[in-house]
């Protein structure tokens, strides 16, 4: 049987010490061991009950309860007062067979893969690189479950693939303790799998309905528990990863428009004029205000063979060493170096202190995408435009950015739209402006960060830039009518789906302080036959 411990706790705190948090208990679950002759499936759906009799012990309580799992966000979407599940022990694989795959399925069942809620991205890399395929996109970092970058919509770094949600094909819920609580989700549009394999895991009801998935798809951990996510794959491939410095108003234009079909990014021994990349990323410092280049990133996708190390080397202690791994890991580099004083640190990055980088690393998405550099006190805002705006809001939040002087530098990249009902990438392509840094003290007298973060989103109301904000990052989550301001409609659509997939008991269950501060903890009561309203296509539910 899967075995769980329930500890007695006051506290938690996030991966980047954005707490401590209240908390009463902390429960983690770990799977049967291989040596009791189950098999993984058996594993699994023992594991599945093991989670409703936890959820019904906190329905009973009338307490939250509520799944995390490395503690990446720096928000508090993750934490509830009461019952926290730490997933990380929870990582079973299943791969897709030829007989498995739906008879409408578009998909090639050797790119579906099946994997449990506490399966890190890392995890999820290897166990794939071994089968000859590789993950679409991830973020910047590896250190994530599944299960938590598909709640908190992560991102992912390739202007045209989207965000991790957006190759998950499948989702097993759990919402309730009871039998007919295990959910298999899909698109009724594009199929998976056949009822018979989706059995395999004791679902009790399969639900095919786009608008359902697409809200579930990132639920911000308050749909239910998600034991299992069925991922799209592809083949193994190569990223050939540059950094340089351009002119400024050249970077700009790329990012307003997207459009590289004339551009040469100049870099040695290679023919990438015109060529799209797949990943265009902007370095900023906010503070120099003379900077005429920006640092930039072109990270292109090449053909994968065997013996790339032979010709590049091996690409970790590259990225062990790349100045540019992710944005708060080269904010703390540049901390590191001068005297520990935040308000020295602001006034020296108004000198040009970004490096040059003009190095070449070519490696598999696991490899580039590596594992994050720092894991002390931070902070990250982070805010989605049209890729359109994408200039002008930097220079907005830049400007504001002097004159409320933060320790912190800026960011841009570029994502496609998602399909996910409350994904921060609505828009055709999203410029996420990302700005990282160190947490600083009261006594530093600088702009505590909440006000902060409400003057970065007041200044964009203020000039007609519609934005989203990053599920997990830091931000005035309290902010009026916030959610209803970033996605109107789609806002009460996805809170009618979460009504209508669970019982208002199970709801106030899988809720926790973020979603009351968001509003999304509305309940709202619908007909069974609620989701034919929404659908585009008028076709009713199928169970």
């Amino acid at each position: 049987m899967a075995r769980t411990t329930i500890e007695k706790r006051q506290r938690w705190n996030t991966l980047h010490k954005n707490g401590p948090f209240a908390l009463k208990l902390f429960i983690t679950t770990k799977l049967e061991k291989n040596s009791s002759g189950l098999t993984d499936f058996e594993k699994y759906n023992d594991a599945a009950k093991e989670i409703q009799k936890l959820i019904k012990q906190a329905a009973d309580n009338n307490e939250q309860f509520r799944a995390i799992g490395s503690k990446w966000s720096m928000s508090n979407i993750a934490h509830c007062k009461d019952r926290m599940h730490y997933n990380s022990f929870m990582n079973l694989k299943f791969p897709i067979f030829e007989g498995e795959i739906h008879k409408d399925s578009t998909y090639e069942h050797s790119n579906l893969h099946w994997f449990q809620c506490g399966n890190k991205i890392k995890e999820i890399s290897g166990y794939l690189e071994r089968r000859g395929k590789s993950l679409k996109t991830t973020g910047a970092s590896n250190g994530q479950t599944i299960a938590g970058c598909i709640s908190t919509g992560v991102h992912g770094s390739t202007i045209d693939v989207g965000s991790v949600q957006d190759y998950v094909v499948g989702l097993n819920l759990i919402t309730g303790p009871k039998p007919e609580d295990n959910i298999y989700l899909e698109r009724k549009s594009k199929p998976a799998l056949r009822d018979t394999y989706a059995a395999n895991f004791n679902a009790a009801k399969i639900i095919r309905d786009d608008e359902i998935f697409n809200a579930a798809l990132v639920g911000l951990g308050s749909m239910g528990f998600v034991h299992g996510v069925v991922i799209e794959a592809e083949d193994l491939y190569l990223l050939h990863r540059y950094v340089r410095k351009i002119d400024r108003a050249e970077a700009l234009k790329l990012a307003d428009t997207l459009d590289f079909s004339n551009y040469d990014p100049k870099i040695p021994n290679t023919d990438f004029k015109g060529v799209r990349p797949f990943h265009y990323k902007i370095f900023m410092n906010p503070y120099n205000t003379d900077e005429k280049k920006y640092a930039v990133e072109f990270i292109y996708k090449i053909k994968y063979y065997e013996n790339y190390m032979v010709d590049f080397g091996n690409p970790i202690p590259f990225q062990k060493e790349f100045v540019y791994l992710d944005l708060i890991y080269l904010f703390i580099k540049i901390a590191g170096k001068i005297p520990k004083s935040i308000p020295k640190l602001i006034n020296l990055l108004k000198s040009s202190i970004l490096p040059k980088e003009e190095k070449t690393t070519v490696g598999k998405l696991s490899e580039i995408f590596w594992d994050a550099g720092y894991q002390g006190k931070a902070f990250a805002c982070s805010f989605g435009v049209d890729h359109t705006h994408s200039s002008k809001a930097m220079e907005l939040l830049a400007k504001l950015t002097r004159e409320h002087p933060v320790p912190g530098i800026f960011a841009m990249r570029f994502i496609k739209q998602s399909k996910g009902t409350l994904a921060f990438s609505k828009f055709p392509f999203t410029c996420m402006v990302e700005i990282d840094g160190i947490q600083w003290r009261d006594k530093d007298k600088i702009i505590p960060l909440m006000d902060y973060s409400t003057k970065m989103i007041e200044v964009l109301k203020n000039n007609n830039i519609p934005f989203t904000l990053h599920w997990g990052k830091n931000a005035d989550w309290a902010f009026p009518n916030l959610v209803n301001e970033m996605y109107g409609k789609s806002s009460e659509n996805w809170k009618k789906c979460r009504s209508w997939l669970l019982s208002k008991e199970m709801a106030k269950v899988f809720s926790n302080d973020f979603l009351s501060t968001t509003g999304l903890n509305e309940y709202i009561e619908v007909p069974p036959n609620f989701i034919e309203s929404l659908s585009k296509n008028g076709q009713p539910l199928k169970t």
